[in-house]
């Protein structure tokens, strides 16, 4: 395929807002997840909360997007000169020709959460200031960030589960090959809700302990939110710059929330990421696991990973550090693994007390002090919508 060139990132999770803050928590192996205090929440589990999202403000021809979802998105955008680089990319190509391609699970879903409380008592009509389209719909954060750089190109939004922001990166090369963009921004946005946290509650799928991803006693996820973006270009990336140069998708359609028990959906995203790279298994210094610390997600990508791998590619899941985000998990894996090749270090996983020995597969539980130069990342969704991606330091 023809590389992607990944010309500007930015990752705010609840390690810290900007790139920095999150590659020096992961470096240190510290954890964002803290016991949850969330809204009205009563659950006894870890999350990942944001700090400061609270306090973003929208501009006044943007009030009506104004959602914890968007302003979550708001504060991604301000970080590592994104917003800079997007303005120039505009100056470079022209509005019409940057186009914006996002991950999300839930979008702003917290707004009509919250809007119900409000209803009219004897009609039970939702507040006039609540606006669906522009917060709670699927749709409501790529409307956002089309509108916040007044860009004229097209936008799509993937909400395809936990592969959502992963797969936004298939859309911007199919979109540049076709010739409609030039550049593109990409990447997934979720936000801390009711829904979530007791929907997966209710699927007895949430941690009462902090996540221990590919661990013998791990017992679920660890919910959090997050924020990332990543501006594509298709200019040859530099010497020393980061590319994306393979892309893996697959549906293995096995059940709604469990994954194929011998990761066959998962086995063959890594099989066409690895292809369209031309890269063979042996030339991947890293694996970022899609590994949300559930019995089965573990065990299923673990066979997969294993099956292609063997058992002495480094990997780990850093699902430990910022929790799992859903939507925008794809992003932020995309994010670290880019930070990690930048800065010559091999991120293990944290948490995870006693491996699984019954998975084969060499998951880090000590940082490898080595220069990672091929990444591959794995977002696994709900439904078996998956998505493994290749990127290269050039």
């Amino acid at each position: 395929m023809q590389a992607l060139n990944l010309s500007c990132y930015t990752l705010t999770t609840c390690l810290g807002h900007g790139s920095q803050a999150n590659w020096d928590a992961v470096a240190r192996q510290h954890t964002g997840l803290k016991p949850c205090a969330f809204e009205t929440v009563n659950l006894p589990t870890f999350i990942g909360q944001v700090e400061g999202v609270e306090d973003q403000r929208m501009p006044a021809h943007l009030k009506q997007h104004s959602c914890r979802n968007n302003q979550l998105a708001q504060l991604a955008l301000q970080q590592d000169g994104f917003s800079e680089a997007v303005h120039a990319a505009v100056r470079s190509y022209g509005k019409h020709r940057v186009g914006v391609f996002l991950g999300t699970s839930t979008a702003g879903i917290l707004s009509t959460e919250l809007a119900y409380r409000h209803r009219d008592a004897s009609s039970g009509a939702l507040p006039a200031d609540f606006h669906y389209q522009q917060t709670h719909n699927t749709y409501s954060v790529g409307g956002f960030v089309r509108d916040y750089f007044d860009l004229e190109g097209p936008a799509v939004v993937v909400s395809s589960a936990c592969s959502s922001s992963a797969k936004v990166f298939g859309n911007a090369w199919r979109m540049m090959q076709c010739g409609l963009i030039d550049a593109a921004i990409v990447g997934g946005v979720d936000s801390l809700c009711l829904t979530t946290l007791y929907g997966f509650n209710s699927l007895e799928l949430l941690s009462t302990e902090l996540c221990q991803p590919y661990g013998e006693h791990r017992k679920g996820i660890s919910i959090s939110e997050a924020a990332g973006f990543a501006l594509l270009t298709r200019e040859k990336p530099f010497v020393g710059g980061i590319a994306v140069t393979g892309i893996g998708e697959s549906s293995d359609a096995h059940h709604m929330s469990s994954p194929h028990p011998e990761g066959a959906g998962a086995l063959a995203a890594m099989q066409q990421a690895l292809a369209m790279g031309g890269c063979t298994p042996r030339q991947i210094d890293y694996i970022n696991l899609h590994g949300t610390a559930t019995r089965s997600n573990d065990a299923a990508e673990g066979l997969a990973v294993a099956n292609l791998f063997g058992a002495l590619t480094p990997c780990s899941s850093t699902k430990g550090h910022t929790g799992h985000a859903l939507g925008a998990a794809g992003i932020i894996e995309v994010a670290l693994s880019a930070l990690a090749m930048e800065n010559g270090l091999t991120p293990a996983g944290v948490n995870t007390q006693e491996l699984d020995k019954t998975i084969g597969v060499n998951y880090l539980l000590e940082n490898l002090v080595r220069a990672p130069k091929r990444v591959l990342t794995n977002s696994f969704g709900f439904g078996g919508s998956n998505c493994s991606l290749l990127l290269e330091k050039q």
